[in-house]
């Protein structure tokens, strides 16, 4: 069966290295681990940001503001409301 991981190498300046490893002996978590978190919650962070990005562009193409967006909410929610009843 074939490794269900890939080795990375990377460095890191040395102040940095010493705040993983303190983190690592405080959390008892390897460095792989610790980094496997951090690089899964960038990611998401990323795709959050693209994802702002990309409802602000679509709402300015509209004409939306930030002044419309509790009505819009509002009517969403009566307009589910009412199709689900």
């Amino acid at each position: 069966m074939g490794r269900t991981t890939t080795t990375v190498t990377f460095s890191l300046p040395p102040e940095m290295a010493t705040q993983v490893d303190q983190l690592v002996e405080q959390e008892g978590r390897t460095r792989s681990e610790l980094v496997r978190e951090a690089l899964r919650r960038y990611i998401d962070d990323s795709k959050w940001r693209r994802l702002l990005e990309y409802g602000e562009q679509r709402a300015r193409e509209r004409g939306i503001g930030p002044e419309d967006v509790e009505r819009l909410v509002d009517e969403y929610r009566a307009e589910s409301d009412a199709t689900s009843a």
